[in-house]
């Protein structure tokens, strides 16, 4: 099911909000820094995003046409400046990937940036796993929640939810503005608009072997990562070494097959000689 790039709500395509938005807020000031939210993340949430940020990579796409984050505040509501969500990772499609053409995102401001994720994913953990999955209700005079936003505030067309512990991915597609459970084949979700897919990849990355979120590509191949290729390049190396040890091998063989054959005649002609029947010169 193909969807059409987000567009930005009414909310802040209104004229008003034009006439207003030198005096709102931009990245700057509203940095994905915040002192007061809990402790950092475990290691899973460095490798697991890095990985898709290596391998998400939309065909259609140059590389400074498009925005990936890992743990950068997503602020959405125009009304209330404060308020945003931080999600694990996220695509954003059709965005310069710096700031302004010139400058490294602090955060992700929707009135600023007018163009909405298409992609989030989020890592689950028992403090997260019930607003991960949509069973937390909006607390009265408290924002909305994670799920809220994504789906009906942002309306962001696929909603990834991976958990660590158990080895399962859960897809959600935005259908007629509400999400819908998908069971891909071999849980591989494929997104046209940025012309790759997702899925389950059992391998190693960073040294840590096991079930990790993998972008592939048209034909089904995982795409590669940067230590792909220095693996690739230094196999090539091993291979060559290979082929030239084993060609050192082979002179070595015919050196020492001919080395024996003229022992051989030698002893020949000596046994020859002494029967008096040495061949002539």
């Amino acid at each position: 099911m193909r969807h059409r790039t987000p567009t930005i709500p009414a909310l802040w395509s209104t004229e008003a909000l034009r006439d207003r938005r030198e005096a709102l807020p931009t990245m700057y000031d509203l940095p994905s820094e915040d002192p007061e939210e809990p402790g950092l993340p475990d290691e899973f949430h460095y490798y697991q995003p890095q990985l898709l940020r290596e391998t998400f990579q939309p065909v259609d796409y140059l590389p400074d046409r498009y925005l990936v984050a890992t743990d950068l505040n997503l602020y959405y509501d125009v009304r209330h400046t404060s308020w945003h969500k931080r999600p694990d990772w996220f695509a954003v499609l059709g965005v310069p990937s710096l700031y302004q053409q010139h400058d490294l995102r602090m955060s992700y401001v929707i009135w600023q940036e007018q163009v909405m994720p298409y992609l989030v994913v989020e890592l689950l953990s028992p403090g997260t796993e019930d607003e991960d999955l949509g069973r937390t209700q909006r607390v009265s005079r408290r924002p909305p929640t994670k799920w809220t936003v994504y789906e009906r505030i942002l309306q962001v067309p696929y909603y990834v939810v991976f958990s660590r512990y158990t080895d399962t991915v859960q897809y959600f597609v935005l259908t007629n503005g509400r999400y819908r459970a998908m069971q891909p084949p071999e849980q591989r979700l494929w997104l046209p608009e940025a012309n790759v897919g997702l899925g389950l990849w059992t391998g190693t990355y960073y040294g840590l072997t096991r079930q990790w979120l993998r972008c592939y590509d048209a034909q089904g191949a995982w795409i590669v990562t940067a230590a792909d290729r220095v693996e690739r390049a230094e196999q090539h190396v091993r291979d060559a070494e290979h082929r030239a040890e084993h060609a050192e091998q082979h002179v070595r063989d015919v050196e020492q097959r001919a080395e024996h054959a003229e022992q051989r005649a030698a002893r020949l002609a000596a046994q020859l000689k002494a029967l008096g029947l040495a061949p002539e010169v």
